[in-house]
């Protein structure tokens, strides 16, 4: 097939055109390189069935020409990373939000499916023992900024599903949890691979808040089998499914964890949420993901560890330090 994946150079994004192009797929992949980067691609440098583009998704001069000469649209291109919602508020709700309605337009246009990537972040402050696709969203005030990535998700969730049920047009959502692995940057307040970066070093690892707080990590392989196992199949066509790995962990054990792994150094400090992010920023106190429907639809369930990720993500670091 030919297809287009929007933020194809970013972290999730890149391992995915790495995959496609393994299968045989062309792929065009468009990035605005503002967290994705080039070098992600590296491994695909002259390959004839793989064009990288700098560009937009907010610049339909650019996307609309590409949809119409593909078959399918993974479209993953948004802002992320709290730190930059919190600091780019604005540039972050017009990419997600105005930058989705540009896919799904130009993609209705020319009749092309999309697979849409959502967030976990959705769910807002519901710390329920098993999130599923139809559990409520409980969200803070809309002039909590931390919550504005949440709401540009839930409105993209929203249209690409109109599109399915007014216009018929293919549309499939992921929701990604918690996604770790080689290539993926600590800058944006990225957990995993902060904690190791410090740990490598012998540096302090920085937690906020008390570490009380659990998340569940998915194997950035794994997501990217998940993905592809959906992404084809006519069951998942109009559906919201779940990534994720529904083992949980603090994020005091799991700076602990990373601590003994690497044989590190590393003490693990304590910043309050306001001295990092800013006053009234709230955080959620878990996030574990019902992952039954995707075992549902497609059989999928992840593979790999956490002590599988922490080796992968500290021998790219090592490998390019």
């Amino acid at each position: 097939m030919r297809i287009l994946v929007t933020g194809g150079a970013g972290f999730i994004g890149s391992h995915l055109c790495e995959r496609l192009i393994s299968d045989g797929h062309s792929v065009t992949a468009i990035d605005n390189f503002s967290t994705g980067s080039a070098s992600n691609l590296l491994n695909l440098k002259g390959v004839d069935k793989f064009t990288l583009l700098e560009g937009s998704i907010l610049d339909t001069t650019i996307l609309n020409p590409l949809i119409k000469e593909v078959d399918y649209i993974f479209h993953l291109a948004a802002a992320v990373g709290v730190f930059n919602i919190v600091n780019n508020p604005l540039a972050s709700l017009l990419t997600n939000i105005r930058g989705t309605e540009n896919v799904l337009e130009a993609a209705y246009s020319a009749n092309i499916p999309v697979f849409l990537t959502s967030s976990s972040e959705v769910y807002g402050k519901n710390i329920s023992d098993s999130l599923k696709e139809s559990d409520d969203r409980i969200l803070g005030s809309p002039v909590t900024l931390r919550w504005s990535y949440s709401e540009a998700k839930a409105i993209d969730e929203s249209l690409a599903y109109a599109y399915f049920v007014e216009k018929q047009l293919q549309t499939r959502i992921v929701r990604f949890f918690n996604t770790v692995g080689p290539r993926q940057l600590g800058a944006y307040g990225m957990v995993v691979p902060r904690f190791v970066k410090a740990a490598l070093n012998d540096e302090p690892i920085t937690i906020y808040g008390d570490g009380n707080q659990t998340r569940c990590f998915a194997h950035v392989y794994d997501v990217v089998n998940a993905v592809l196992a959906i992404a084809f199949e006519v069951n998942t066509v109009g559906k919201v499914i779940n990534i994720g790995n529904n083992f949980e962990i603090s994020i005091n054990a799991l700076a602990k964890k990373i601590i003994e792994e690497t044989s590190s150094k590393s003490e693990i400090i304590y910043v309050p949420y306001e001295e990092a992010y800013g006053d009234g920023f709230e955080d959620m106190e878990r996030r574990v993901p019902n992952i039954e429907l995707i075992s549902k639809l497609v059989g999928w369930k992840p593979q790999r560890d956490l002590s599988t990720m922490i080796a992968d993500i500290s021998f790219e670091m090592k490998k390019t330090s």
